[in-house]
């Protein structure tokens, strides 16, 4: 059955660009959207919701307001915050309300589809975890909330945290390096390196080019894609 989703977002552009995103993304449709809080809590109360894409700023209140209201109501609906909410509070503040992920504007659509493929390995662990869970299943589950940005669900024998590191690396001036290079950094082997980059490559976050020069074999690279990354092919900007 697939994932029923509400769409939170006050500016129709950004709105339809979230609700098409999702519809390209298995195993999710989009059964509504709404621009302001007061037509959010009216379609929730009309319509069969799973989950809601809920933007911090709205027209008529704030998105945190809503989810309290939502929550007060018995409102057992999930939800991740689609925002340019920045600050460390409003993350912390989103957290103890219940909002299961994070994913801050501007964003690209591989990020975007790593964080509703996370949501929905956890609802299928949920479904299929039995009446009475032991505490191996429990961290499982939420484990799979944990994954971060653009990790996704990562190939076997990949960390988040290695990850993090290449991550790190690449976005060092000059925002640009090979397998050799990166391997060298990490203290690592030539492949695994590689296979972090590859990663990276696959979601849209570097891109791939040959470099020449030394009379050998041209070296593939790995460029850091500073808009892809931080919010290249973006749907949504920052306005407030």
């Amino acid at each position: 059955m697939s994932v029923r989703v509400l769409v939170v977002e006050d500016e129709p552009l950004v709105a339809e660009a979230h609700a098409e995103y999702t519809r390209r993304v298995d195993g999710f449709e989009v059964v509504g959207v709404a621009h302001s809080a007061t037509e959010a809590s009216r379609l929730l109360g009309e319509l069969p919701v799973d989950l809601v894409l809920l933007d911090m700023y709205l027209p008529d209140g704030h998105g945190l307001g809503l989810l309290r209201n939502l929550r007060a109501a018995g409102d057992l609906c999930d939800v991740i915050a689609v925002t340019s909410a920045r600050d460390a509070d409003m993350v912390r503040r989103a957290v103890a309300h219940g909002v299961a992920l994070y994913l801050i504007k501007p964003f690209t659509f591989p990020m975007f589809r790593s964080k509703l493929e996370q949501y929905a390995e956890y609802r299928r662990q949920l479904v299929d975890a039995p009446a009475e869970v032991v505490q191996d299943e429990v961290d499982r589950m939420l484990g799979s909330l944990r994954v971060t940005g653009v990790a996704g669900a990562l190939p076997k024998g990949l960390t988040a945290e290695r990850l993090q590191e290449t991550m790190v690396e690449l976005r060092q001036p000059p925002g640009v390096l090979s397998a050799r290079e990166l391997a060298e950094r990490l203290e690592s082997s030539r492949v695994t390196a590689r296979r972090y980059l590859e990663h990276l490559a696959e979601v849209g976050v570097v891109v791939r080019s040959l470099r020449y020069g030394g009379g050998g074999r041209p070296e593939v690279e790995y460029r850091w894609q500073h808009t892809a990354a931080e919010g290249g092919d973006e749907v949504s900007r920052p306005r407030r």
